[in-house]
């Protein structure tokens, strides 16, 4: 983490930020719109805070942006978010790379459509070189999915005589973790005030500072970022330690 200018009001900035992006059909659903509607505002707010996030200088931003568990939803709005992530992945192209953002995924990239993932490679590949931040989709992902598929992978390689169970520590489950080589979040941010992580990241998050805003995903742009840094700020990490006392 770094110092963060007094321009902002933040007294430091994240190295990684995670956000659950939460509330699009509550958001649709009050102004008696379809939830579609919903999502489709909502990539407003995903430009917006992936454009601060840059230029705050945030190494990585991670947002929850398709569930394991989404796949349940009625096939026609699936199907559609589907093509409005397909969309953006086209469309943003020019932009991310205006603004040096690198684009990677975690999850079961191989449940997308054929389509949206050709394209989500394409987009890969045009943002490879990009030296700024780094914006990670979360795509068909679950975290109990993820740790069981990297348990699977370890378990493999101890059959194989490659690894000894006796050695298989913390830093042998990161490295088979989706987010192999990605610093854990600092923060997580979860929109529309629900007080749950929602099977994100479980692993990683273990020392993430929580910040919730009341605020609809839809609705969440500049301002209610900064805020959330603002309030990131304020907090004093001790990762499972005790914080020392003044000296009397």
């Amino acid at each position: 983490m770094k110092t963060q200018p007094a321009s902002h009001g933040l007294k430091e900035i994240p190295r990684h930020v995670a956000v659950i992006m939460d509330g699009n059909g509550r958001w649709a659903r009050q102004r008696m719109l379809n939830r579609i509607e919903g999502h489709r505002r909502g990539i407003e707010s995903v430009r917006a805070v992936v454009r601060t996030a840059g230029e705050l200088g945030i190494a990585y931003l991670t947002l929850y942006a398709f569930s394991k568990e989404n796949w349940k939803r009625p096939k026609v709005e699936t199907a559609t978010l589907m093509h409005l992530l397909g969309t953006f992945l086209r469309r943003e192209i020019g932009e991310l790379n205006r603004n040096k953002v690198r684009l990677k995924a975690i999850g079961v990239l191989e449940d997308l459509p054929p389509k949206v993932l050709r394209q989500f490679r394409a987009t890969e590949a045009a943002t490879a070189k990009n030296t700024g931040l780094t914006l990670i989709l979360a795509l068909s992902y679950g975290a109990r999915d993820e740790i069981t598929r990297a348990a699977r992978e370890i378990a493999a390689e101890a059959v194989a005589g490659r690894i000894a169970p006796a050695s298989v520590d913390e830093k042998t489950v990161a490295r088979h973790l989706d987010t192999a080589g990605v610093p854990d979040p600092d923060l997580l941010i979860r929109t529309s005030g629900e007080l749950r992580v929602s099977n994100f990241l479980l692993w990683q998050i273990s020392y993430a500072e929580f910040v919730v805003s009341p605020t609809l995903w839809p609705d969440f742009r500049r301002e209610q970022f900064l805020d959330a840094l603002r309030e990131f700020g304020r907090r004093h990490r001790r990762f499972g330690g005790v914080e020392s006392l003044p000296r009397a």
